[in-house]
């Protein structure tokens, strides 16, 4: 039996192309002096690969379950990963000089906080992909990419918090029925720190205030890096490392918005939820972004499977499927009226019109019911 060989091994390279393309507006600036430029990556990531995931469409392929172990145990796939933490770093420490150091028109600031903003949400699907391995030098790793942008409580939050309440209405990363992304962003936002600080306080004993803190270790690397930042480029570019952390986190959200919407885990006899299943989470096999992500879009089978490196994840044909890459479904959810327009009929037809199943909005279970004709049912947990 010939050994299996995966045929994206190579297309996990493209990941690279992502740090480097966030830089190339401010490198074509500084060659031709063209604010315009700015706004390529913006475009690149918004308009051109939601059309690229249409027109290239999907990818339903799985490895065979017999060459997992071996996929799994290859150092190429992570050594990918190992890159990009190092490169991310001085690239956004490159747009924080370009910034500082160029006169340049309002909105071509706007344009580089959001695609550097867009660099600090790579920065933290890559700490999501590293976080949950358990070799020590993945989860510093992880910790280290999630510093620039402040948002290394989601190394606590997500791991021992998202992926244990996911899909229930005590989680602050599960988007509701009914529930626009901005009102989900109010929640999740403060809702993730919040539980992370909890975690920490819990597992350090009541006495989170300690080196062994791990939302205070990744804080610290924030606070060197801006520190250092300010001292060297001036107290300015604080407000430029701001608002980009605040993007970047923003699309974090925007990601924790449409893989969960609506999904509602049951509750056992025992009083507590169903065992995350594939069929908890939204699923995307649109290639492009899939690329681009780790295979973040097969979220059905990360949660099943926390640990399951990215290249061995699989797709499941019965599970809710979305119906673009997550960067056309980020604009879809800007706009609420759309969104709901789409995915709340998708919603139903995942769940079989079950409201036992739907995780509603406080306050517009009633309205949503009869709008859609929601049934309740009589339900024996299973």
């Amino acid at each position: 039996m010939n050994a299996y060989r995966d045929p994206k091994r190579y297309s996990w390279l493209l990941s690279l192309l992502v740090p480097a393309s966030l830089v190339v507006g401010p490198a074509v600036y500084l060659w031709r002096h063209q604010a315009w430029g700015l706004w390529v990556p913006v475009a690149v990531t918004y308009i051109l690969i939601p059309l690229l995931d249409m027109l290239i469409g999907e990818d339903r392929s799985n490895p065979p379950e017999d060459a997992v172990a071996s996929l799994e145990a290859d150092r190429y796939y992570r050594y990918i990963t190992y890159a990009l933490v190092a490169a991310m770093w001085p690239c956004i420490i490159f747009c924080a000089w370009f910034v500082a150091t160029q006169h340049l028109p309002w909105h071509a600031c706007l344009a580089v906080v959001i695609s550097t903003g867009m660099m600090g949400g790579f920065c933290i699907n890559v700490g999501h992909e590293l976080g949950h391995k358990r070799t020590v030098l993945e989860q510093t790793l992880a910790k280290l990419v999630l510093a620039p942008t402040g948002y290394g409580h989601f190394y606590v939050e997500h791991n021992r918090g998202h992926h244990r309440h996911v899909a229930t209405p005590d989680d602050p990363a599960s988007a509701r029925m009914g529930e626009s992304i901005y009102a989900f962003a109010l929640r999740e936002l403060p809702g993730a720190w919040r539980r992370a600080w909890a975690l920490e306080r819990q597992r350090l004993g009541g006495a989170p205030w300690h080196w062994k803190n791990e939302v205070l270790q990744p804080l610290t690397l924030t606070i060197l890096l801006w520190t250092a930042l300010g001292a060297w480029l001036g107290a300015g570019i604080l407000l430029f490392m701001l608002a980009m952390s605040l993007w970047a986190n923003f699309l974090l959200t925007s990601a924790n918005y449409i893989e969960h919407y609506g999904l509602l885990r049951q509750i056992a006899p025992n009083g507590k939820p169903e065992p995350c299943q594939p069929h908890h989470s939204w699923n995307s096999n649109h290639v492009v972004t899939n690329w681009m992500l780790f295979h973040l879009q097969r979220h059905s089978d990360h949660h099943a499977h926390a640990s399951r490196r990215y290249q061995s994840l699989r797709n499941f044909d019965e599970v809710p499927r979305l119906p673009n890459g997550y960067f056309g479904m980020f604009l879809l959810a800007y706009v609420p009226p759309l969104f709901f327009a789409v995915m709340n009929p998708r919603l139903l037809e995942a769940v079989g019109r079950d409201s036992a199943r739907i995780n509603f909005q406080p306050g517009k279970r009633e309205r949503l019911s009869e709008r859609y004709g929601i049934e309740d049912r009589d339900h024996t947990f299973s």
